[in-house]
């Protein structure tokens, strides 16, 4: 009889402890979200009224239209948008191709040393970017670098200011952002796996085409999904490298609010950003799910 009056005492007192840790753990997250709103949610709320706010030049009414989004997938504004998307998909599958076998050679390596050298230089160069990283290029592949004058390269046709020049600049950050983003799933592989495929007679290509490849594709193509997202963001890179001659989305809404092709285009670089974030929610859409799906394979 004491012990059932003790456990009907104790079940209130163990509810009521639930809730002040969920109400501890809701204020203490309170000043992220705040925090967030402010940062990301009074900016998307300003885009989202430039975008769709019109003037009148003559009069300098503003009202309500899709203008500014209509002109924004017309002409050069949508040829850069395409260029965009055709630059991130480009860098993004190479960065994914080149970057497995590097995690994988990483992953199986018997020396640890080598593993934590290669990983915290991944994390290093992944974020590596921007104005540095272009100059870094110029001064040894530009028109005038070391390697192409040694190389005798522009007279093979190499032109570092150009699309695929561009790519290669990428693959800089982008291959050390997939192994990294690989490298977990690497190291969730079972050797049970192996051993089992071994067993019953499979070699080490059967093996990859029938057993690891399936489990890791989910997470091969969630990298994929982040590397597009990383190259289609990235500014400053292609700013300082190529200017204008390579047709990129971010580079348009530069020239835009700045009015270096026409005044008063503020409202359609708006616009044009938020064809970027529409863009950026669609890879975020499948990215996430794909992650899901590894996480269940390889827990």
């Amino acid at each position: 009889m004491t012990t059932t009056l003790t456990r009907v005492d104790t079940a209130p007192a163990a509810e009521r402890k639930r809730r002040r840790r969920g109400v501890g753990g809701s204020l203490a997250v309170a000043p992220l979200l705040v925090f967030t709103a402010l940062a990301f949610g009074l900016p998307a709320l300003a885009m989202l009224d430039g975008a769709f706010t019109v003037k009148d030049p003559a009069t300098g009414a503003t009202s309500y239209r899709a203008d500014n989004l209509t002109a924004s997938l017309q002409g050069a504004y949508l040829t850069a948008l395409l260029g965009s998307v055709k630059l991130s998909a480009v860098s993004a599958a190479l960065g994914a191709l080149l970057g497995l076998p590097l995690a994988q050679a990483v992953v199986t390596s018997r020396f640890r040393a080598l593993r934590e050298a290669v990983l915290t230089a991944s994390g290093v160069l992944a974020n590596f970017g921007g104005v540095p990283l272009a100059f870094a290029f110029v001064a040894t592949l530009g028109n005038a670098g070391v390697l192409t004058r040694h190389l005798g390269l522009t007279d093979k046709g190499w032109d570092l200011y150009s699309f695929w020049g561009l790519v290669l600049v990428y693959l800089y950050f982008l291959i050390p952002l997939m192994v990294l983003t690989i490298t977990p799933a690497l190291d969730g592989l079972r050797s049970q796996w192996r051993e089992a495929a071994q067993n019953n007679g499979a070699t080490a290509v059967q093996y990859w085409r029938h057993v690891a490849l399936p489990v890791l594709l989910p997470t091969l193509l969630g990298g994929f999904v982040l590397l597009f997202g990383s190259a289609f963001a990235a500014y400053a890179t292609a700013a300082a490298m190529v200017g204008s001659s390579v047709p990129l989305v971010t580079l348009q809404i530069a020239d835009a609010l700045s009015g270096n092709v026409l005044v008063g285009q503020e409202n359609v670089a708006l616009a044009l950003s938020l064809d970027m974030v529409l863009v950026a929610g669609l890879v975020m859409a499948v990215y996430l799910p794909l992650q899901r799906r590894s996480a269940r394979w390889l827990a």
